[in-house]
């Protein structure tokens, strides 16, 4: 009677044993997915491009909760290849570097219908931030993107209104800030009707999504 009692005790001991193996398991595995979600889920909130230009290359890291419909725009044309070959086309020192329009020779590109201007997200056009090129129209930008390289305070919003609204910053250089300072420091003149032209094409060779 006493060797059953024993042998019944290690039983119930070793069933207790595997089963908070298996809860100690199973409580790993949902942390690991949970946390493999939160990364995905902020990947997804910060999608990279890298930009190659024949001054060097530049990785952007673009802040899709922030700006949704600007990243989605440029990412759009990202995946097109639209930027691939196309130049950065008036460049002005101590202010910012323009692209995103013109193939060499300053011919204009066709581009999808602009988007709604999200200047209005609490980014601020400070050094090595990305920001919408656009006309005297607030909501007018398509393609067209400039990268500030000196802290443009005047370019943010300030209101809804044509002249409060300012230009959407949506993402930033993250790496390759000396290309930017390269690039800023090339020599310009005038082409036709277009003034701060680089003298010598500054090219960006190729965009692509970082997966």
């Amino acid at each position: 009677m006493m060797q059953l009692t024993k042998n019944t005790f290690r039983t119930a001991f070793f069933l207790l044993f595997l089963l908070a193996i298996a809860t100690f398991l199973s409580s790993a595995n949902a942390a690991n997915s949970n946390n493999h979600s939160t990364q995905g889920e902020s990947m997804s909130n910060q999608p990279q491009v890298r930009m190659q230009t024949n001054h060097g290359d530049m990785l952007i890291q673009l802040n899709a909760e922030k700006a949704p419909k600007t990243v989605e725009n440029f990412l759009t044309y990202v995946r097109e290849g639209f930027y691939d070959g196309t130049v950065f086309h008036r460049v002005i020192n101590n202010f910012m570097i323009q692209g995103g329009g013109f193939e060499a020779g300053m011919k204009q590109k066709d581009t999808h219908e602009p988007i709604e201007n999200e200047a209005d997200n609490g980014l601020k056009n400070n050094r090595y931030t990305l920001a919408m090129a656009r006309t005297n129209d607030p909501h007018s930008a398509t393609a067209q993107f400039f990268i500030n390289v000196s802290d443009n305070d005047f370019l943010n919003f300030t209101a809804p209104t044509s002249n409060g609204w300012g230009y959407a910053v949506f993402g930033e250089v993250i790496e390759g800030t000396e290309v930017v300072e390269k690039i800023k420091n090339v020599s310009t003149g005038n082409k036709g009707f277009h003034q701060d032209v680089p003298v010598e094409d500054v090219i960006i060779e190729k965009a692509v999504v970082v997966e």
